[in-house]
Formats: C-alpha cells, sequence, structure tokens
C-alpha cells in the first residue's frame, strides 16, 4: 500500500510507493548498468591535475604537506587547491544594481563560484580517500566559508559536491564546489522557517528531535559513530537519500572545527556504503547551513544518490515519487561492511 508522509521541514507530501518501480536491489543494478564516462577520461585532459595548474584560475588557496619558502602558489606539490570556477555561474565584480522592470525584479548576477580540488590523484574518489583525508577537505570548507562571508553583497553560501555524470560533475577529478549568492533560496528560508516555528511552538530545536527520535526508533539509522548520526530521513525524497547531523547542537558548519574528525569519519562510512550498495552511483552532496549566525540553525549534510533512472512523477505538482521506503533502504545500507 502506497503512504503519504509529510516533511516536517518543507511541508512537503512525499508519496512513498514501493510498488510503483523497481526495489532496492533492480535499483542497484540499474545503477550499475552502464559506466560512467566521466571516470574513464585520461588524466593528461584534466585541467585540475597537478601540472596543469596553468589551465586553471590562481588558486585561493591550497594545503601542500611541505609548504615553506621555496613553495610556490599555483604549481604542482599540493595536497589540496582551491580555486574560482573558470565558468562561473556568478562573478565576483560588480554591483548588484538592484532594479525593477514593471512587475518584475533583477539584480546583475554577482557572486561568487569556488571549485575544491580534494585530492592530487585524479584517480581516487571522495569514497576511496581515508578519514584523515577528508578532514583537510572539511577544513578548506570552513576556510573558503569564513573568507566569503566577509563580502556584504553574499546572502548565502553554497557546499555541494556532484560526482558522476548523472549528478551534473563536470569532471571526473574528484571535487566539490562553493557558490555564494546575493538572496537566501526559498528552500532555505522553508527550513529555517520550520526551525523557528519548531523553537517558537516546543521551545526546542526540531533537528535535534529528529535526530534524537532517529536514534531511539534505529529503524532509518545507517550508522552512528555518537557525534554525528546518518539516517535515510522519514519522507526520503529519493531512494537512498541519507543525511548526516550533529547528534548535540550545532548551528554553523564552520563555528566548531573541533567536530571535523567524526564528520570526517562518519562521511567516509556513508559514501563507502552506498559505493558498495548501488555499484558506485552518481550522487549529490549538499551541506545545509544557514545565511548567517542563526542560534535556531542545525547545520547537516544530505546525500541523495542519483540512479540509472528517474521515477516519473504523474502530475506537474512538484510532489517526489519513492519507491524505496526509506526503512529498507537504513537496514540494506547497515549491512553493508563500509
Amino acid at each position: 500500500m502506497p503512504e503519504l508522509r509529510k516533511d516536517p521541514f518543507s511541508s512537503r507530501w512525499i508519496v512513498i510507493a514501493p510498488e510503483y518501480a523497481p526495489g532496492i536491489y533492480e535499483l542497484g543494478r540499474v545503477g550499475a548498468a552502464v559506466a560512467d564516462p566521466l571516470f574513464s577520461r585520461p588524466p593528461a585532459s584534466c585541467s585540475l591535475c597537478p601540472e596543469n595548474e596553468v589551465h586553471t584560475p590562481p588558486e585561493v588557496y591550497a594545503l601542500r604537506p611541505h609548504d615553506g619558502p621555496a613553495a610556490a602558489a599555483n604549481s604542482p606539490g599540493w595536497a589540496l587547491r582551491v580555486i574560482p570556477h573558470k565558468f562561473p555561474v556568478l562573478r565576483v565584480e560588480g554591483d548588484l544594481s538592484p532594479r525593477a522592470q514593471g512587475v518584475y525584479d533583477h539584480m546583475n548576477g554577482i557572486g561568487a563560484h569556488e571549485v575544491i580540488v580534494e585530492t592530487a590523484s585524479h584517480d581516487r574518489q571522495m569514497a576511496d580517500l581515508s578519514p584523515g583525508e577528508i578532514e583537510p577537505i572539511l577544513h578548506a570548507f570552513r576556510q573558503r566559508l569564513l573568507d566569503l562571508r566577509r563580502d556584504t553583497r553574499f546572502r548565502y553560501l553554497s557546499v555541494f559536491k556532484a560526482h558522476g555524470q548523472r549528478a551534473g560533475a563536470g569532471f571526473g577529478h574528484s571535487h566539490s564546489q562553493i557558490i555564494a549568492t546575493p538572496f537566501v533560496p526559498q528552500g532555505v528560508l522553508d527550513k529555517i522557517a520550520a526551525l523557528h516555528g519548531h523553537r517558537d511552538a516546543r521551545k526546542r530545536c526540531l533537528m535535534c528531535d529528529i535526530a534524537r527520535q532517529e536514534t531511539e526508533d534505529g529503524l532509518r539509522v545507517v550508522h552512528d559513530n555518537g557525534a554525528f548520526v546518518a539516517f535515510t530521513p522519514y519522507a526520503s525524497r529519493t531512494p537512498f537519500e541519507t543525511w548526516i547531523v550533529p547528534l548535540s547542537h550545532a548551528p554553523m558548519f564552520e563555528d566548531d572545527n573541533g567536530r571535523y574528525g567524526p564528520l570526517a569519519t562518519i562521511l567516509s562510512v556513508i559514501l563507502r556504503k552506498l559505493r558498495a550498495a548501488l555499484s558506485d552511483p552518481s550522487y549529490i552532496l549538499n551541506l545545509h547551513n544557514a545565511p548567517c549566525a542563526d542560534p535556531d540553525n542545525h547545520f547537516h549534510i544530505e546525500i541523495r544518490p542519483v540512479l540509472g533512472r528517474s521515477i516519473p512523477v504523474p502530475w506537474g505538482s512538484g510532489t517526489y515519487v519513492n519507491p524505496t521506503p526509506p526503512e529498507d533502504a537504513a537496514r540494506y545500507l547497515r549491512e553493508i561492511e563500509s
């Protein structure tokens, strides 16, 4: 029997319909049916690889294991590198110049768009990296967020990772991205409104309550390392959607870098489980943070695999149909060795 579940953050109703499309094992096979051509491109043609620094914009941040007087910027020898996107969706230079045209509002496309090259190795994806190798990536996120927040034109900073061609990645080399916008996306505003509403009504954090209930119930928990819990959300939009949430209240990702070790550990576990369960699927990873230092916010990471075929929605309402109950997905992932 199909079931309707309400997302407590967006108030969106999700259809959980196991009989509507293939189950979890079939979905895994669909994901494995076609090799991703993005990962078969040779390193020689990759502008993100060492020795190709001349083909990218000048770096804004880098980690070099042997930094010293002889270490030159924009040269090989780096372990991690952050560069402006060569073809940014928004540009840093200029003024917003907001204006109206009748009932329509518009402004210049001002913002920032950066690429975090997560490793110097072309053939290693984030799921191949150890927690000790993932932790510096999280520190790089923090450094860039702190720096970009100084620009008063920017109202929201989006950190995300698209892995694989189906997820929209443009490079096979492991990377993530940051986009700074002069507006707060409506989905973020909706989530913040839900957090504020829950705080006003119950004097508690909604995400803290959800993390506590998921940990106690255990039905949708994939992994819990004492500092973070990973679970498939109750109203999952897509099969195997997984959230990673701090178990103690944490408004801003960049406020407490003492959490990055445990976060790197659980992120490594989840990415390895998803790769093993779904034959290295494409996925989209989003770091959900607050636009500003909002004490009601609770940062978290959302990972949504993009499987071999989309599930059609038979009406144009923006409603998600998920054929894999999150309880089944969580049980399947728990059983996978990471």
